[in-house]
């Protein structure tokens, strides 16, 4: 097969689709580039023209990734009661993981982990997370720092999600399981005002 044209945009699909697949079923050093031209049916001088190797390779994949999560939580209608638009982005996560699975697992497991920082840029999808939160300490119906309470609000639902993948929840188990513990999460950061009338009714999911 002769030199790829950088402007073809069905070789890029086709490797993009085939990494992200690869990315999140197998160890990333297991992965080469001549596994991944092979998937892709093209040469592996195509990885290197279009991605400059299988490092810019799982970049792409990554940033699609990180793409897709903001543009859907970002989609969440705003509120004015800040913990109702939290259970909303939570459950928009949880769908988001469930419908894209292998990105998922590329974009916070397997090829690259990604852990919510205090440096929040304009496209990062928990921008959106931080901002209710933001909203709720302001208006002091949660109590504590914003970037604490979104690595813990994270961190479960990374869980809930990560054991639905991998098929350790389903069902009405997960179900509850989520409802619980995204409320668990929230009652633990509310402000002692707040904390009596702090029973989520959940979104459908």
């Amino acid at each position: 097969m002769g030199r790829p044209r950088t402007n073809d945009a069905a070789v890029r699909e086709r490797l993009v689709a085939c990494a992200t697949e690869m990315f999140a079923t197998r160890p990333q050093e297991s992965v080469t580039v001549r596994a991944l031209a092979a998937a892709a049916e093209t040469s592996t001088a195509a990885v290197y023209t279009l991605f400059q190797g299988k490092e810019g390779l799982i970049r792409e994949v990554r940033d699609q990734a990180v793409a897709g999560l903001f543009q859907d939580l970002k989609a969440v209608p705003r509120s004015e009661a800040a913990l109702g638009e939290l259970y909303a982005l939570a459950a928009a996560y949880r769908r988001w993981g469930r419908e894209h699975r292998h990105l998922y697992t590329v974009l916070f497991g397997g090829a690259q982990s990604f852990v919510p920082s205090d440096r929040i840029g304009d496209r990062d999808p928990v921008r959106p997370l931080v901002a209710a939160i933001d909203r709720a300490v302001a208006d002091r119906t949660l109590a504590g720092d914003t970037t604490l309470i979104a690595v813990s609000l994270w961190v479960a639902l990374h869980g809930l999600v990560s054991l639905e993948l991998t098929g350790s929840l389903d069902g009405t188990a997960a179900d509850t399981a989520f409802r619980s513990t995204i409320d668990a999460v929230l009652r633990g950061w509310a402000s002692p005002a707040a904390f009596p009338g702090l029973r989520l009714e959940g979104p459908t999911l």
